[in-house]
């Protein structure tokens, strides 16, 4: 069954057929949402409204790293997602995005920009707490 937008579609309580009163519009459109996961890297681009161009990852193998106390940032490749609040399912398929905790060469990081949305990984250097004695 399709999701009915803006009262377009579907059926009056009688059962009787609704004619809908225009078309769907740009912003209406219903598509899956682009997950990036850890892979060889593969970007999706896709036309939005005002004719602009979202390039996305569809799998993202880098992620630029920025260790805060030096001041550097660096290209380091991504082993896993460790840890994902925005969903548990995340978390175990491995999904990179905004808050996720990945794995990098570099140590561990947490993603700062939106693979899905920018087409780029940044990733802010997480340092462990030290352990009392």
């Amino acid at each position: 069954m399709r999701k009915s937008i803006e009262g377009l579609a579907g059926r009056k309580l009688t059962g009787g057929r609704k004619v809908a009163s225009r078309g769907r519009r740009k912003f209406e459109i219903d598509r899956y949402p682009n997950e990036a996961v850890v892979g060889a890297t593969q970007i999706v681009s896709r036309r939005t409204r005002g004719n602009n161009v979202k390039a996305a990852f569809k799998t993202a193998e880098f992620a630029n790293v920025v260790d805060q106390e030096s001041k550097k940032v660096t290209k380091s490749k991504i082993l896993k997602v460790t840890k994902n609040p925005a969903n548990r399912d995340y978390e175990r398929r491995g999904v990179i995005s905004k808050g996720a905790l990945v794995e990098t060469e570099s140590g561990t990081a947490r993603v700062v920009s939106r693979p899905g949305q920018n087409g780029v990984v940044n990733a802010v250097l997480v340092k462990a707490a030290a352990k009392p004695s």
